[in-house]
């Protein structure tokens, strides 16, 4: 039997196996362990399920769920199951994916545009789905044909319209017990091993509970998040004006050349929403004398700061900046993470006191001398630079710890306003897949790294891991501290910036670290029509992203 190299990273050996066995087979006989159970593993640097077969000689490595696309993985099974379930229980309803919220994914059932979500619907679905897990059924890839699978699809018609949408030749389908669908990626090899979920009924429809990302076991805290989920019931609202709710509407809009309109709209809205935000500062103008805002990486906080700045001054009310970066601790003063390394992110990297005792100050109407910070020497400085509030103006403050209490502690809560931004909601890809907004930020960063930073795609990506966990470590706990939360998501924004985000992660050599990610994308980017940049106007928020802004970035 002709046998090919395996080098297996996990087990650091090189072993001869025989051609044509799967992934889970190679495992098998190479002793691969992992914490979890084996979900799939990275071949030749690219993500591959578990029912891969390979025929040449490969580099692997094997991953579980606590890898991120293992988590992927478990999460596009859990979702086949959940849909399998829904035609077995309410076979006339069609089931939607909607949100990431609470430590889960928001779903309902609808009937047309009418949700027919109901607790019997939910505890039925829940207890098919623990049966077609118990029962270990297979879940097979399988690439047809599209107009095969079109054939399969056909009840789907959602998918079927992004399908003819994205014209390949070849489709890949998964087929769970009869019932074919697209994931969009690589499920587990049978319905048993996704075992840790739970559906509990959640506000208009329900909620499906996740694994815990740290201890996948347990499932994730359900944490109450009422101010976010709300901004998803106005961007639901919002594409439901524009009538584009799946990338396909999206999609069709390009190809009639309707997009114009849609970008149009879309950004009337936002504005609109805009300056909502600044008429309650408006109204509260006798008390509030601090504008707080905050949000993760790339969510476009100084475009929004500008564009609020614009509404206030039409309220007449004056906004005075104030920088965070300048109250750096000395970096002999600078606290230290678990591996000693020196932790800028921490809120204690803040001279806390004096940004207090400042705060005050100005608000009381005195004149202070700002301190500034020079990052090459890691020491505070002042150069004889004042500032002194006028009247009927607030002062605005950005910053990752813009909403941490300990930043503001002995600021009076009346008169602090706290804003938090974030791309929080998108289209979906259709009924079921829902984009993540931490992909929609990666894109978004990627594109401004490049143009104006002068990184590349594999810099961002390679970094984004550690963005990350300062935001799960330091901004989303505090996230709904805001009085108000404010979606910057376009909903043509992926169409806009896909031909320069294509292009920079084409340039991920197939040997990197990030090579894996920037296929991800690709696929991902594959399924929008672009959009021409002249009819984003150069106020938008992605104008902060694309280049192109009539606003002056320092």
């Amino acid at each position: 039997m002709t046998k090919i190299k395996i080098h297996c990273l996990n087990t650091g050996s090189v072993t001869e196996v025989p051609i044509g066995l799967t992934l889970a087979e190679i495992a098998q006989q190479l002793g691969v362990k992992t914490k979890y159970t084996l979900l799939g593993a990275v071949v030749n640097n690219q993500n591959r399920g578990l029912t891969y077969r390979i025929y040449q000689p490969k580099t692997v490595l094997f991953f579980d769920i606590l890898h991120h696309e293992g988590y992927r993985t478990y999460q596009r099974s859990l979702i086949h199951i959940l849909l399998l379930a829904s035609r077995r229980v309410a076979p006339s309803d069609r089931l939607h994916v909607l949100h990431s919220v609470s430590g889960g994914l928001y779903c309902e059932l609808r009937d047309g545009n009418k949700n027919v979500t109901t607790e019997g619907k939910i505890s039925r679905l829940y207890q098919e789905m623990r049966n077609i897990t118990a029962a270990a059924l297979p879940i097979i890839r399988e690439e047809l044909e599209t107009a095969e699978a079109l054939e399969r699809l056909q009840d789907q018609q959602d998918k079927v319209r992004l399908v003819k949408q994205h014209g390949e030749i070849y489709t890949t389908l998964h087929t769970l017990d009869g019932f074919s669908t697209i994931i969009y990626g690589d499920a587990v090899p049978n319905t048993s091993i996704v075992d840790v979920y739970q559906l509990c009924p959640f506000l208009n429809g329900f909620l499906v509970r996740l694994p815990n990302p740290q201890n996948p076991p347990e499932l994730a805290p359900m944490t109450p998040q009422p101010k976010m989920f709300s901004v998803f019931q106005d961007f639901d609202f919002r594409l439901a004006r524009l009538g584009i709710e799946k990338v396909a509407d999206l999609n069709d809009a390009t190809i009639s050349h309707n997009d114009y309109r849609v970008i149009q709209m879309a950004e009337a809205m936002q504005e609109r929403n805009v300056g909502a935000i600044a008429d309650i500062i408006a109204e509260k103008s006798d008390r509030v004398k601090v504008v707080l805002i905050s949000g993760p990486s790339s969510s476009g906080k100084t475009t929004f700061s500008k564009r609020l700045a614009l509404h206030l001054a039409v309220n007449g009310i004056q906004p005075q900046n104030l920088s965070i970066d300048n109250y750096f601790v000395n970096r002999e003063d600078t606290p230290r993470d678990e591996n000693g390394d020196y932790d800028f992110e921490a809120v204690e990297a803040i001279d806390l006191k004096c940004f207090n005792e400042q705060l005050l100050q100005l608000i009381k109407g005195e004149e202070v001398e700002l301190p500034k910070f020079n990052f090459k020497t890691g020491q505070r400085y002042y150069d004889g630079e004042k500032l002194q509030m006028k009247p009927g103006s607030v002062l605005v403050i950005e910053g990752t710890h813009a909403l941490t209490p300990k930043l503001t502690e002995q600021i009076p809560d009346d008169a602090k306003f706290r804003i938090y931004i974030c791309p929080l909601a998108s289209i979906n890809l259709d009924n079921t897949a829902r984009i993540n907004t931490t992909d929609n930020r990666l894109i978004r960063r990627m594109v401004r790294d490049y143009s104006q930073r002068g990184y590349t795609a594999e810099d961002t990506i390679n970094r984004w891991a550690s963005v990350r966990r300062g935001e799960d470590k330091y901004i989303y706990p505090n996230q709904e501290q805001a009085d108000v939360m404010f979606n910057t998501a376009m909903v043509y924004e992926i169409a806009a910036l896909k031909p320069i985000a294509e292009t920079i992660l084409l340039e991920v050599a197939p040997n990197s670290t990030a090579y894996p990610e920037a296929k991800r994308l690709l696929k991902f980017l594959s399924y929008f029509k672009p959009v021409e940049h002249s009819a984003v106007p150069p106020t938008s928020i992605i104008r902060e992203f694309l280049g192109g802004s009539s606003f002056k970035y320092d």
